[in-house]
């Protein structure tokens, strides 16, 4: 009968999964720091949807140097049509929607007569793990991505004290120059990780935000150091380095849910949704990523 679905019974876990996915993400994605430190996610998208809307200002803070103390400024004649703070900038948010630019999927099945667990615990288990993966394909994305809109690039020739030394002060006077505003950070390889923890400078600093079991990160030269796995990285690429929580990432979920299978005697766990990552323009500067140094051929 219409609107019975066949008498295939139909679970849906998008709420669920959603809140797995935020919870996993704050734990386990290395590049989430650069994301504000989590996944923006929707539940109930239709199929059709093919944008994310986030709150964006471009307009910059406006600081004066001076407190006008005039006795004709918001006083005396100037009551009413003047203002000692100056000309008054007003800020709006605008919605703009971003295209997602990558999807993800899942399809298992479970078997009553095979499983050997408990239906609903085995529902539970396999959605921790979904999550789990898929937040390792934000994180590969996330590398990816930052790798893309990086506004300038470092190259180092040799890991050792002087060099590594130059490149964090090179960096430093770079995010200076900028006046950038925020927490430095620093996803750095294994290798050069290691050089930072042993170099006599490196010092460890509390910071509140570490999600580690000893609440310890390094800080070098002004950045927050975090070591990630090479596979992380694109070809040649030593380290990203950013403000914190300039980009955002962002996923989508069309489906998560379990369906009666015709096959077999169990259900048909599935999923599917669509992800993405967006800056602001006048962020990516900002971003800057260290390469190993191209020999002169």
């Amino acid at each position: 009968m219409a609107g019975e679905n066949n008498n295939q019974n139909v679970r849906s876990y998008q709420k669920q999964f959603k809140e797995l996915l935020q919870a996993v993400y704050q734990k386990q994605a290395y590049f989430r720091e650069f994301f504000g430190g989590g996944v923006e996610a929707l539940d109930g998208v239709t199929h059709n949807q093919t944008a994310f809307s986030v709150k964006t200002s471009d307009i910059p803070v406006v600081i004066r140097d001076e407190y006008n103390k005039g006795e004709n400024v918001g006083f005396g004649t100037g009551t009413g049509n003047s203002t000692r703070f100056g000309p008054r900038q007003e800020i709006i948010y605008t919605d703009t929607d971003v295209p997602y630019t990558w999807e993800w999927s899942w399809h298992e099945g479970i078997d009553r007569h095979t499983v050997n667990n408990d239906f609903q615990a085995t529902i539970a288990d396999r959605s921790e793990l979904q999550a789990q993966a898929k937040v390792q394909m934000f994180d590969d994305h996330g590398g990816l991505f930052i790798s893309s809109v990086a506004d300038q690039t470092f190259e180092l020739a040799t890991i050792n004290d002087d060099a590594v030394l130059e490149l964090f002060n090179n960096l430093s006077a770079a995010y200076t120059n900028l006046e950038a505003i925020g927490t430095r950070m620093a996803w750095v390889k294994p290798e050069l990780y290691n050089a930072i923890v042993d170099h006599p400078l490196a010092t460890s600093a509390k910071k509140s935000s570490a999600n580690v079991d000893e609440n310890n990160i390094l800080k070098f030269k002004t950045f927050f150091i975090k070591e990630v796995p090479e596979h992380k990285f694109q070809d040649g690429e030593l380290a990203y380095t950013s403000i914190v929580n300039v980009g955002k990432q962002f996923t989508g979920i069309n489906t998560a849910r379990t369906i009666e299978s015709e096959d077999f005697d169990g259900v048909a766990f599935q999923g599917a949704g669509k992800a993405g990552e967006y800056i602001l323009p006048a962020n990516k500067k900002a971003v800057m990523k260290v390469v190993e140094e191209t020999p002169e051929g």
